[in-house]
């Protein structure tokens, strides 16, 4: 899931400060579910700005809106009716939903109000752990579910660096060695053949803007 946290309230206070009506757009989404935002932030957030430019005379006043999803145009469609009633828009979603949002909304300034920070996991209630980093290039089926890419510092598709300091990793000694883990889950299934399969180098497709198609 992606995970999103909240901007600076001082940041995005200075992002809208301009903008005398300020729409809040929340995601039902990822967003929601990692707690950055949701119905409950949106409601959080205007309060907090609305308090702010109350408190700095400031014309500014913000409303909240929740929709389904910011990455899927049936869902950002039902902001058509409202939108133009505001002189700037806040998005609560991810990264790809704030720049969507500022494609199909073209004339409304749109600034985002979240950081996106990873693809991960759910350890706890608010605590997430980085799992992948969108790659193209899956490999965990070779390392026994580990991925190299997220969880060795080094980004090391073929084997370890050398410098581990017995389990844990030389660039952090509280970080556990990934290709340990790796060695320790393809021995445990009877696959450590798998290690010494060299992988070609990595293309790093995210790195440029790419046009995904599903295949059935």
């Amino acid at each position: 899931m992606i995970k999103v946290t909240q901007k600076d309230l001082k940041e995005i206070v200075e992002t809208v400060q301009d903008y005398a009506q300020i729409l809040i757009v929340g995601c039902g989404g990822c967003a929601s579910v990692c707690l950055g935002g949701g119905q409950k932030e949106v409601d959080r957030l205007c309060a907090e700005l609305n308090l702010v430019f109350k408190a700095e005379r400031k014309p500014g006043r913000a409303t909240g809106y929740t929709i389904e999803r910011q990455c899927n145009p049936v869902f950002i469609d039902e902001l058509k009716q409202i939108i133009d009633k505001y002189d700037c828009a806040l998005s609560m979603a991810c990264g790809a939903g704030c720049q969507y949002m500022a494609e199909l909304y073209p004339g409304v300034p749109m600034f985002p109000a979240v950081d996106t920070v990873a693809i991960g996991i759910d350890r706890d209630i608010g605590v997430y752990e980085e799992r992948c980093r969108a790659c193209g290039e899956c490999v965990v089926g070779y390392t026994g579910g580990v991925c190299p890419v997220t969880r060795c510092a080094k980004g090391l598709f073929n084997g370890p660096c050398g410098g581990t300091s017995g389990s844990m990793c030389e660039v952090n000694p509280n970080i556990p060695c990934a290709w340990v883990e790796i060695y320790n889950r393809l021995k445990d299934q009877n696959r450590l053949d798998n290690i010494k399969k060299i992988r070609p180098t990595v293309k790093w497709q995210n790195q440029t803007q790419r046009t995904l198609i599903q295949k059935r």
